[in-house]
């Protein structure tokens, strides 16, 4: 009788799901979170999360926004849609840590407002929409009441407030590291950074034809990179690459990251240098580091401490972000022509044979190990001066740099390949990197998106069940013969061993991770059903308990 109770209340609570809370799950799933997560958060099946998902359009449509009672009549799909894209916008800002101000969101709703209306048919444009788009007060405060985005600092506050966190942070920065003994091989940094891995200098033939090519896609050669090294410069990281639909760096990716990647090669590093095993890992406070992460640390990694910058302070204090990340992005167009090169040297595809047809992701991420391979020591150290002076030797920066400069390198190159190419065609291809996303590039990411949510819909509730026991571990078998001849025959040893790790990083785990929970179910199994008759539920609680701490 009690089950049956149980049964009706949650049959209740489902019917009486309100507008507000739908909406608030599809903001939520279209901000990244997972349909498990989201069903276990509101109680809901993931069936009726779906549910909701497949009417997003029309829930988000006709309801009227929380806490409003009246839509404007000057109110047109035009705004709508404007809206939408700007929180994509917004999202991918506050995914990336950056600082969000009233002013700065103001002015990306006008820019993606006006471009609209430029993609808008004349005689579909009414009266309305012909005025001007103020971005006002009025509208914004509305907009953070629809839309739900916090953390938006008011006008004329980031750049005072941002630069004395910095500077006090550096002096309590400076106690910690004296307190807990660390010295410059112990102390790392990471940050992500967004990579058109297919990408060339705007002005060169190349670029030009894409661009005019049915359905140019510039957001689909988009992936995000996390770089990461120690303040001496000689410990680099196996970057984390992402590139989904969002090419987000989730807190899954990262947390997976840090235990198979940077927690046993920094204690290797550490182990063969014969230095303490402790270490410290110095982040911003992007969403997929959160403040807990040390949580879903390894107990055996568990010597890695996890320290945050102030908010907003990334852009002053972060070292990779202090010429590290432009220095490598330099370096991959360097390595990109130079690929280009020879390839048309050497066989008999043209440039724009092999550009269309042969430039795919593998050469892509040789080309990638190459950059971050020709990161130099300084460049590393040099980067930990504003955070941390006393780590860098003041003749680093007496040094003058040798040779060709990295930008003429890759002019050379271009010009022997007959590409329109100078200077600053390679800087501003750099500076692209971290430009403003256009309403182009929003219009294709929420399109990504939104293909995402209905492939998740459809195959996210079935995708484990329908995978055997049995064949996931003959696969794993298959691909452990598979990298052990590629291991033994390949020539290229380096490249090669960065691809199969990366497959095995970002394909395999999921499988192995499937594994682990049907054999933890089945112990739980056999622990229950080996039940003696009568043993109290006090005890056999107290036995989950230590069979969990096992």
């Amino acid at each position: 009788m009690e089950r049956k109770k149980v049964c009706k209340k949650s049959s209740a609570k489902k019917k009486m799901m309100s507008i507000e809370l739908k909406r608030e799950i599809i903001e939520k799933h279209e901000q990244g979170v997972r349909l498990v997560d989201l069903s276990r958060q509101y109680g809901r099946s993931t069936s009726m999360i779906c549910s909701v998902l497949k009417r997003k359009e029309s829930i988000k449509s006709v309801t009227p926004a929380k806490d409003l009672t009246i839509i404007s009549k000057l109110r047109t799909t035009l705004h709508e849609n404007m809206e939408k894209l700007l929180m994509v916008w917004v999202t991918e800002k506050q995914l990336q840590g950056d600082t969000l101000t009233q002013t700065i969101i103001c002015e990306k709703a006008r820019a993606i407002y006006g471009d609209l209306l430029k993609q808008t048919p004349q005689t579909s444009i009414d009266k309305a929409s012909e005025e001007s788009f103020k971005a006002s007060r009025g509208w914004f405060e509305n907009f953070k009441k629809r839309s739900g985005i916090h953390s938006v600092v008011r006008h004329g506050e980031a750049a005072s407030s941002d630069m004395k966190a910095a500077e006090d942070y550096i002096k309590t920065f400076s106690d910690l590291i004296k307190a807990q003994g660390y010295i410059s091989q112990q102390v790392f940094n990471c940050d992500e950074t967004g990579l058109f891995w297919k990408k060339m200098p705007n002005r060169t033939y190349i670029t030009a034809e894409e661009k005019m090519m049915p359905g140019h896609k510039p957001m689909k050669d988009r992936l995000t990179l996390a770089l990461c090294a120690n303040a001496s410069g000689d410990c680099k990281i196996k970057p984390l690459l992402v590139s989904n639909p969002k090419a987000w760096v989730t807190r899954k990716f990262f947390a997976e990251w840090v235990n198979l990647v940077f927690g046993p090669t920094v204690k290797k590093y550490l182990q063969e240098n014969n230095l303490p095993v402790q270490a410290l890992l110095i982040l911003d406070n992007a969403p997929a580091h959160p403040p807990n992460l040390e949580d879903d640390i390894l107990e055996e990694l568990k010597f890695i401490k996890v320290l945050y910058l102030p908010p907003n302070t990334t852009p002053i204090l972060q070292p990779m972000d202090q010429q590290v990340i432009s220095n490598f992005k330099k370096l991959y167009t360097k390595h990109l022509f130079r690929r280009c090169f020879e390839v048309t040297e050497s066989t008999n595809l043209t440039l724009r044979e092999f550009w269309k047809d042969h430039f795919n992701i593998a050469i892509c991420l040789q080309i990638i190990d190459q950059a971050w391979l020709g990161v130099t020591t300084k460049t590393l150290t040099s980067a930990w001066k504003k955070l941390w002076p006393e780590a860098v030797a003041e003749r680093i920066y007496e040094e003058l740099e040798p040779g060709v400069s990295v930008e003429e390198e890759i002019v050379s190159l271009g010009k022997s390949m007959g590409l329109e190419v100078e200077e600053r065609d390679v800087n501003e291809l750099i500076e692209e990197y971290t430009q403003e996303l256009t309403t182009e590039e929003i219009q294709e990411l929420q399109s990504q998106q939104h293909t995402e949510v209905m492939q998740e819909i459809g195959f996210e509730e079935s995708e484990e069940e329908v995978i055997s026991t049995s064949e996931i571990k003959e696969i794993l078998r298959m691909w452990e013969s598979v990298s052990q001849f590629v291991e033994k025959k390949h020539p290229e040893k380096v490249a090669t061993g960065r691809a199969s790790d990366l497959f095995n990083d970002t394909c395999l785990t999921h499988f192995r991770n499937i594994l682990r929970g049907r054999k933890k179910q089945t112990s739980l199994d056999m622990f229950f059903s080996k039940r003696p008759t009568g043993e109290s539920e006090k005890n056999l609680a107290k036995k989950a308990k230590t069979s969990e701490d096992i």
